[in-house]
């Protein structure tokens, strides 16, 4: 029901406005009346008084109609306008190998492995933080491989439950699962891809080491990537040569030690460059996030479409209405209108 651009969201709520009746008899005839045998008895003629005595049962039935009315949800719409909204689809390829417990990417003031650098950062990519605004129009996927590639996260808008499935990536701990598979992670994001929606389809594939393990060859992967028009964004996350990591020595006691490390950047780099991308270095922290603010600022899709604006709720004017309606009654019954007991 829309009346002067109004709109009652629950018109039936007007019956309510019936209670004006019931509420102004009762105010009206309630105690403080006072018979006379004559009306001789009476002063001459009207005074302001006498005039103005009906007003607070007047504004007892005003507060009446506008909580009728309130209920009713009144609301105003401003109309349709144009919207652009970019969105892409995005499949976060991790590395959560055994290597990937090497300490390069700590923090100034906390111990983290390069997992738990890269589960960090990306948790801030997708939600925001850390200097990264999000990507809240954007489909976002997550695959960790080793030696086999598993999907953790189909593409998604639930960028609270892609966070979650992030932070329970851990590093593998049997010695058949380790390895590093980028060609079969980089092929298995491909094809979440392929039945995105979306028209730009972006894989971020992050690794520490070199491919050793797997069915697809990289650059197999790259080619499909390539066929299939999706731009893959390569990571090698971590330092070259070598890298501290923590162990448990004989004694069952922590300790620090170095490890040799090598990460394949010209297998990387050429993946990015067959599929239109970019590869990208991170040697510490700091450096992850800077890669990712990068990677941030890839080519979004425009999607044109037209938005209802929110209605404007009326019903707390009318509230308050009722409210000051009332307060007004009563001061009034009260002090200048007040009836003798």
């Amino acid at each position: 029901m829309t009346l002067f651009g109004i709109e009652l969201a629950h018109p039936w709520y007007l019956l309510a406005a019936l209670a004006i009746v019931p509420v102004v008899l009762l105010a009206r005839f309630a105690a403080g009346r006072v018979q006379f045998s004559s009306l001789a008895a009476l002063p001459a003629g009207a005074t302001w008084r006498t005039r103005l005595a009906p007003l607070p049962d007047a504004l007892y039935g005003l507060a009446a109609l506008a909580l009728a009315v309130a209920l009713a949800g009144p609301q105003r719409y401003d109309g349709q306008h144009p919207v652009k909204r970019r969105g892409i689809a995005i499949m976060m390829v991790v590395d959560h190998s055994g290597s990937m417990r090497a300490l390069d990417l700590s923090d100034k003031d906390r111990e983290l492995t390069r997992l738990d650098a890269v589960k960090r950062v990306f948790e801030q990519f997708v939600l925001g933080g850390g200097g990264l605004g999000g990507r809240p129009d954007d489909a976002v996927g997550l695959i960790a491989f080793a030696r086999y590639a598993d999907t953790l996260s189909p593409l998604t808008l639930d960028h609270a439950n892609l966070a979650t499935a992030a932070r329970q990536v851990e590093i593998v701990t049997e010695q058949a699962e380790d390895g590093t598979a980028v060609g079969d992670g980089l092929a298995q994001a491909v094809e979440r891809l392929r039945a995105a929606p979306q028209q730009s389809k972006v894989a971020i594939v992050l690794t520490d080491g070199v491919s050793n393990a797997g069915e697809v060859a990289p650059l197999a992967a790259a080619s499909l990537a390539k066929d299939s028009g999706v731009k893959v964004y390569t990571v090698g996350a971590g330092t070259n040569g070598r890298a501290p990591i923590r162990v448990e020595n004989a004694f069952g006691q922590s300790e620090l030690v170095s490890m040799p490390v090598q990460i394949d950047e010209d297998t990387l780099e050429k993946i990015a460059e067959a599929t239109g991308g970019a590869y990208f270095r991170a040697t510490d922290l700091d450096g992850l996030r800077q890669v990712y603010r990068a990677i941030d600022k890839l080519e979004r899709t425009e999607i044109d479409e037209t938005q209802t604006a929110e209605p404007e709720q009326l019903y707390p004017w009318l509230v308050g209405l009722a409210m000051l309606a009332i307060a007004a009654a009563v001061t009034l019954r009260a002090t200048a209108l007040r009836r003798l007991p």
